[in-house]
């Protein structure tokens, strides 16, 4: 079972009461309100902004993980609300993300699994490259959680009926250690995809859908997202990372992509 699940935030401008001319003339700005939503995720599309792929998501001056424009899309998979397109600052990797009242150690998240109602998840095509995506999953939970390895990702036609024949990327192999990635509260997990590592001709052009459930290990496939692709996008031999904290981290784990996922 496949799911889309969308939705929209409005934001508010509040404009400044300004006083002119003292014991004359006031002129008041009144409040007005728009909705911002991203387009789908598109390979060909780019940030309007240059980033730092080093520095972790969220964070002030990475515009890699900013809505600037059709190169992003938003998808939560809260039950019951509509989706809306983040505008980048609210998930901040690296740091301690403590929130009054929840647990936010490591200890706690490796027990404790994520709920897909306190994710978020973005699908942007990464700065300068024609052929990478970023998947981005935010915990906008009060408590620190746990996700598998990487993403479970698959690629294909959002127009097929049967979707064994789905392609599904290499993935690093020989993990150990901890049972789960920790992610704290308002933190992200970072994973990419290169969709052609080699950019050789011959790939695939059906495909313009990709699919993400934020941890396979855990979830129903029922809670996977569809981001839709862009129609110059071309698959051939994808390689998917491990979830780490920054964009630089995330495409050196891709990197090492070697094993059926």
């Amino acid at each position: 079972m496949r799911t889309i699940r969308t939705r929209k935030r409005t934001a508010t401008i509040g404009a400044a009461v300004t006083a002119v001319l003292a014991l004359a003339l006031t002129a008041c700005g009144g409040d007005g309100s728009g909705t911002k939503s991203a387009g789908p995720a598109d390979n060909s599309a780019k940030t309007a902004a240059s980033a730092d792929a080093s520095q972790p998501a969220g964070s002030a001056g990475n515009t890699d993980t900013a809505t600037t424009g059709g190169s992003t899309k938003t998808v939560t998979s809260h039950k019951g609300t509509d989706t809306g397109a983040s505008t980048g600052g609210s998930a901040t990797t690296g740091s301690t993300g403590s929130t009054a009242g929840g647990n936010t150690s490591d200890s706690y998240a490796y027990k404790h699994p994520c709920q897909s109602e306190d994710l978020s998840v973005r699908v942007y095509a990464r700065e300068g490259s024609a052929t990478q995506q970023v998947i981005e999953v935010n915990n906008t939970g009060a408590n620190a959680c746990g996700l598998s390895y990487f993403p479970r990702v698959s690629l294909g036609s959002a127009s097929a009926k049967d979707h064994s024949g789905d392609i599904l990327p290499l993935v690093p192999g020989g993990l150990g250690g901890a049972p789960a990635y920790p992610v704290k509260p308002k933190n992200a997990a970072i994973a990419v995809i290169d969709l052609n590592p080699s950019g050789a001709s011959g790939a695939l052009t059906w495909i313009n859908e990709l699919n993400v459930l934020a941890d396979g290990d855990h979830m129903p496939n029922a809670e996977q997202l569809n981001f839709p692709l862009g129609p110059d996008v071309k698959v051939l031999d994808p390689k998917l990372g491990l979830y780490r904290s920054t964009i630089a981290d995330a495409v050196s784990s891709m990197e090492q992509a070697d094993s059926k996922s």
